[in-house]
């Protein structure tokens, strides 16, 4: 029985992120998995409230005044703005679905688009709240 030599391959390494230049669209994608995962624990939040108002008057004071208080403010500003990136990632997907806007310079305005969206509804959300509260 002969064994063969150790021969090493020729072929390149396979491209990871520290080689490629993060673009726009990059970006957004991996954005879109994070705040896919953040409106998970955002939705838990909101069953605990949810919950809270059927436990008892005293429960969910106690719940409305920790989502009052600076820290849950930002968190549910951030659970906003979560959502708003969601949704509009969402529907950059399902624009390409369709087939359209697939161009790298058209895909890039588009993602931008939707980081520029997210940023207006959240403050615009969170204005009309407090306005209207």
């Amino acid at each position: 029985m002969t064994t063969r030599p150790i021969v090493k391959s020729q072929r390149p390494l396979s491209p990871h992120l520290s080689i490629y230049k993060p673009a726009i669209t990059m970006t957004t994608s991996i954005i879109h998995r994070i705040t896919g995962g953040a409106l998970y624990f955002g939705t838990v939040l909101l069953a605990v409230w949810l919950i809270s108002a059927a436990v008892s008057e005293d429960c969910f004071n106690f719940v409305n005044g920790l989502f009052g208080s600076w820290v849950g403010q930002l968190v549910l500003f951030g659970y906003t703005w979560a959502l708003m990136q969601h949704l509009a990632g969402g529907i950059r997907h399902f624009i390409w679905d369709m087939g359209a806007g697939l161009e790298k310079h058209t895909a890039s305005k588009i993602a931008w688009a939707t980081v520029v969206f997210s940023v207006i509804a959240t403050i615009l959300i969170w204005v009309v709240a407090y306005s209207l509260r």
